[in-house]
């Protein structure tokens, strides 16, 4: 058999043995050493084994995804996620729905430090469903808005899938983080207009709040600040070429550890439940690596990817239309399985077809981790769908899947935009130092 048909046969045996829902990283760890043994000897592959763990974990850039998980820790233990819920309800809560977009640029603004959309979705789903079933909002309203909301989480920056993407395929994270900037705010503003719509059309779906004076509305801002500090800085920073995305991950750090510690909210308790979690969740991320770089070896080996850009390179179609296939492949891989496993597995596949049309490297990314966003919230899976549910005990799942489906729509028109205007998301990038 050639090493081409092997790397074939390793991609459905690691797709059978996901179906058994065996851990991502070990399924692509385990046909990756067993493939590599195949084509190059076992000896070789004990040698990959050998050799990949230390080289990857002992990398400088690797620090960087503890830094900012510890970031989103101290800033939850901290009670943040509250106070910006409260900031944003306050200037918007008497609006038609404006709970809901007030869950929704809570989740934005919470997603600027957190960079998890599962943790946005679960912290601002505790926050705010209770608020709006108090004001009588409609189960699919809420709900949805929550869901779709969370999924911010990954594309404003600082953003671990961005990161992760950065590493396996050498681009860099600064300019991945800039380059996420303008298209989560746009984000943000389709699901804040679809949001106006829905309640244009049945104003019992989001009835309106208590109005707020000015006054009121600036004082919010007192517990909230914080967040637009950090991203200033970390951005900024990164922007201006002050430090390295590793220094900028410290003092994100470092600066939610001092403000946690100000607002006298981090007990030696929370401390702990802040490490334990960073920890807990680095160690997940890390296994995944781990598989998904022995399994990159494996690929490489089997030229699998090369062989793959260059056939559909040379096909006699537009480049934009094997670009539509790829997304179209992401969304129905999303609906069954996780964004960070999807990312790993995927992108040394496509990467080099991309590549080969032609396309900036930095703009795909961009739009894959939007299409990631939206595998959280498509059926049968999508996990932010699933941890409001846990949350949402009392409404049924099918309830919160139909009030995601006018979420999904606006995502569908979000990323036309993205693919029509490449500018949104390599203009930050291009002024980077």
């Amino acid at each position: 058999m050639t090493p081409l048909f092997i790397g074939f046969i390793g991609l459905a045996i690691l797709f059978v043995l996901l179906l058994s829902r065996m851990p991502i990283g070990l399924v692509m760890g385990l046909v990756g050493f067993a493939g590599f043994a195949y084509i190059a000897g076992f000896n070789d592959a004990l040698g990959v084994l050998r050799l990949v763990p230390y080289e990857t974990f002992a990398s400088y850039n690797m620090s960087i995804i503890p830094l900012f998980l510890l970031m989103g820790a101290f800033c939850y233990y901290s009670g943040l996620s509250k106070d910006l819920y409260d900031t944003v309800h306050t200037w918007l809560g008497h609006f038609r729905g404006g709970l809901s977009m007030a869950t929704v640029g809570a989740c934005a603004s919470f997603a600027a430090v957190s960079g998890s959309s599962l943790a946005t979705a679960a912290t601002m789903g505790t926050v705010a469903l209770p608020e709006m079933k108090r004001y009588k909002y409609d189960d699919r309203l809420a709900t949805g808005s929550v869901a779709a909301g969370g999924t911010i989480g990954i594309l404003i920056p600082p953003s671990v899938i961005l990161i992760l993407y950065a590493v396996i395929t050498e681009e860099s994270i600064g300019q991945l983080f800039l380059a996420g900037i303008i298209p989560g705010a746009l984000e943000a503003v389709f699901y804040l207009f679809t949001i106006y719509i829905i309640c244009k059309r049945n104003p019992l779906m989001g009835p309106p709040g208590p109005a707020t004076t000015f006054r009121q509305k600036i004082v919010s801002l007192r517990g909230s600040w914080v967040v637009l500090v950090l991203f200033v800085v970390i951005m900024g920073g990164l922007y201006l070429g002050w430090f390295s995305p590793i220094e900028a991950a410290g003092i994100g750090a470092t600066g939610a550890f001092i403000f946690a510690i100000a607002r006298r909210k981090l007990s030696w308790v929370s401390f702990k439940n802040s490490l334990f979690d960073a920890g807990k969740t680095t160690a997940m991320i890390f296994i995944i690596i781990l598989g998904a770089m022995i399994f990159g070896y494996f690929l490489a080996v089997s030229r699998l990817p090369y062989e793959l850009a260059a056939t559909i390179s040379a096909l006699p179609v537009n480049r934009y239309v094997v670009l539509a296939v790829i997304l179209v492949f992401y969304l129905l891989l999303g609906a069954v399985m996780d964004s960070l496993a999807m990312m790993l597995l995927t992108v040394p596949i496509f990467f080099p077809l991309v590549l080969a049309l032609d396309f900036n490297a930095i703009w795909f990314g961009i739009l894959i981790v939007r299409v990631c966003e939206i595998g959280l919230i498509t059926p049968p899976v999508g996990l932010n769908v699933y941890i409001i549910r846990g949350v949402a005990k009392d409404v049924p799942l099918q309830t919160i899947f139909r009030g995601i489906v006018p979420f999904l729509i606006a995502d569908v028109f979000h990323v036309a935009l993205l693919i029509a205007l490449p500018q949104l998301s390599l203009y930050l990038p291009s002024f980077m130092k």
